[in-house]
């Protein structure tokens, strides 16, 4: 950070860790749902809520995130998100009961959509041209090596201490970030004019959480209970509820005419399909390998290392070719070689070797990955004029969320209430799929930008009247 001054520095120290503390807890808790099943009980389904509660809280309200800084202050809201993480963190480390657990994770999420946008507006506020670019790269570079360290750190924890610990690492972070804040003093900024769209945010959060609780509770009350079958209607409605008042609502938490770029909708589907795949596949084989193929949860944890490693080695080299060639060309075989990465996986028992059955698979989906996501990024962002951005960044953000949301809670589908050997070919092999569908997807809509293209600038807000 040489070069910085001192203020600046605080400033990007406060949004890497604020941002660390949501990354981390998402690459950690995956190595550490086999544990807390064995102690809390609940099967399957107790995995499920354990992810998918943080995710349904996450991905509803990361939206409306912006919005509320726009009108609170990124100060204040960074502030409060930190408050409502370490409690709930502290509440998951506690937790006497798989249900306490669960209530608790949903919590976590509402702080986690505090966090990440507000970290970056705080970055975009305070840095200015090449300056910004640079801290933003750094803070990525950061985050990124927190998600790497995460899953490790969480084996270390499950494999010699506790599951409880994988939560209680947070709370440190948190009364770092909280007292750099004290000794920022920075004056808030607060936006006139701005309103934040609540109806549409309950809305989210019905939309989401009722289908996503009939996906994953009908194993245990069955598709005829009306608990199940009226949770998923409902759910339905205010889906479609949701899009109507993204329609007339005057500043709209999704404005719908970004959709009308055709790379910024046909990269979303992209995205629905390959981060719906990552989610599956990174849930499932590090569930398996501890709880079927009795990998110690450290091991476990680092399995999928050298996905993230190779794409922090590739990702700014293939970012460079799709600028040069377009992107279509990487969305569309990225996403093909890894799901044969995930075919891979066929070739593994119930006593997987690591080197032969497990590592081949891993490299191939990493080399996929690598390939697939610069490109997709720049596909999107790329479409949409530099002041809309925000926005665009944060739909893109909240549909990857989203996509892993409900491809953890279709599990119950694909290997019914209990894993085993077979259900977890017929994972991979429905992880393939989506892979295969994303490229698919790809070749078919995205168009690589002509010379003297510029990106679409759109009308995000609606009149008055409408």
């Amino acid at each position: 950070m040489g070069g910085m001054q001192k203020h600046e520095k605080l400033v990007l120290a406060i949004a890497i860790l604020a941002s660390t503390v949501s990354f981390l807890d998402g690459s950690v808790i995956t190595v550490a749902l086999p544990a807390i099943m064995r102690e809390l009980g609940g099967g399957l389904s107790t995995q499920q809520w354990v992810s998918d509660a943080y995710l349904i809280t996450l991905g509803s309200l990361i939206l409306v995130a912006g919005s509320l800084s726009d009108v609170f202050g990124r100060i204040v809201v960074l502030r409060w998100g930190l408050v409502i993480f370490g409690v709930a963190s502290l509440a998951c480390a506690v937790a006497p009961t798989a249900e306490v657990l669960i209530i608790a994770r949903g919590v976590q999420g509402i702080g986690g959509a505090l966090l990440v946008p507000s970290s970056l507006a705080l970055i975009l506020s305070n840095f200015r041209g090449p300056a910004q670019a640079k801290a933003i790269g750094t803070w990525t570079a950061a985050t990124s090596g927190s998600f790497i360290a995460g899953p490790l750190l969480g084996g270390l924890f499950v494999d010699f201490l506790s599951w409880r610990w994988v939560f209680a690492i947070n709370i440190p972070i948190i009364a770092v970030v909280l007292v750099l804040l004290f000794v920022l003093r920075q004056k808030d900024v607060r936006l006139e004019g701005v309103s934040i769209d609540f109806p549409g945010a309950i809305l989210g959060v019905f939309g989401l959480g009722l289908p996503v609780f009939a996906l994953i509770e009908f194993q245990n009350f069955g598709w005829g209970n009306p608990l199940i079958w009226g949770s998923l209607t409902i759910g339905i409605l205010a889906l479609a509820a949701f899009y109507w008042r993204q329609r007339v609502a005057k500043q709209p938490m999704v404005p719908l005419a970004l959709f009308r770029v055709r790379n910024f909708a046909v990269g979303n589907v992209s995205t629905l399909l390959i981060y719906g795949a990552l989610s599956l596949g990174g849930f499932i084989l590090a569930v398996f390998l501890q709880q079927v193929g009795g990998y110690p949860a450290t091991f476990a944890g680092i399995a999928m290392l050298p996905v993230t490693i190779i794409s922090l080695l590739g990702s700014t080299f293939i970012g460079g070719l799709a600028g040069k060639y377009g992107p279509r060309l990487f969305m569309t075989i990225g996403p093909i070689i890894g799901g044969a990465g995930f075919l891979w996986y066929l070739t593994m028992d119930t006593t997987p070797i690591y080197w032969t059955q497990v590592l081949p698979g891993v490299l191939l989906f990493g080399v996929g990955l690598t390939i697939t996501v610069a490109p997709l990024t720049s596909a999107i962002l790329g479409a949409i004029d530099e002041k809309q951005s925000g926005i665009a960044s944060a739909i893109n953000n909240a549909v990857s969320r989203i996509a892993g949301l409900i491809a953890i809670a279709m599990l119950g589908l694909i290997i019914g209430s209990k894993l085993d050997l077979g259900g977890f070919h017929r994972t991979v092999i429905v992880t393939a799929c989506l892979l295969f569908a994303g490229g698919v997807v790809s070749f078919a809509g995205i168009r690589n930008p002509k010379p003297g293209d510029k990106p679409v600038a759109v009308a995000v807000t609606q009149d008055a009247g409408s």
